[in-house]
């Protein structure tokens, strides 16, 4: 060790100044557990932001078929599923989960119908099934799958799941479900 004049205090070896004590360590895990929290947070707080402007609390509904014709509907064939995304109301991005995910499915009559889920989008299911022909601009087919008529209507809609969380069951988790069924 060697004694510094100009600053009354002593110098450390290299070796030692590249070595961490305990305390430094846990000091810096602490400041990493915290950040990675602040993270989770942030994220949790934006995907609320964006289920807010994602299209549901409507509570108007608009219905295109009911009756025997919605049952037909969804006892149908589907032979083709785009999962789909697109930016979320009054945005013009798309940032992982800050967007809004859905399924267009193709039918044998080549009629095309959205499958997708959000809070308010329903009634008795949060996920709902609507005309292609009513899909804002924006949407991005992100993954195509061919079911080959082996899956009805029906079943994307029960994948889809009834219920709607922001966190745990929103329409990106949704849609998954739907094309891995």
């Amino acid at each position: 060790m060697s004694f510094d004049l100009c600053s009354n205090r002593e110098e450390r070896p290299k070796e030692q100044l590249y070595k961490r004590s305990p305390e430094r360590l846990v000091v810096q895990t602490f400041r990493t557990l915290i950040m990675f929290f602040f993270r989770v947070l942030l994220w949790a707080l934006l995907l609320l932001l964006a289920e807010s402007s994602s299209g549901g609390d409507s509570q108007s509904f608009s219905y295109d078929l009911s009756g025997s014709d919605l049952t037909r509907l969804y006892n149908s064939r589907v032979y083709k599923a785009e999962k789909m995304k697109r930016p979320l109301d009054g945005t013009s991005f798309i940032a992982g989960p800050l967007s809004h995910s859905g399924v267009r499915v193709t039918l044998a009559d080549s009629t095309q119908w959205l499958v997708h889920k959000g809070g308010g989008f329903g009634v008795s299911s949060q996920t709902v099934v609507t005309n292609a022909r009513h899909m804002v601009p924006g949407w991005k087919v992100v993954a195509t799958k061919n079911f080959h008529g082996t899956k009805t209507v029906a079943d994307f809609v029960k994948a889809g799941g009834s219920d709607y969380n922001v966190l745990f069951d929103n329409c990106h988790l949704g849609a998954n479900r739907m094309m891995n069924q």
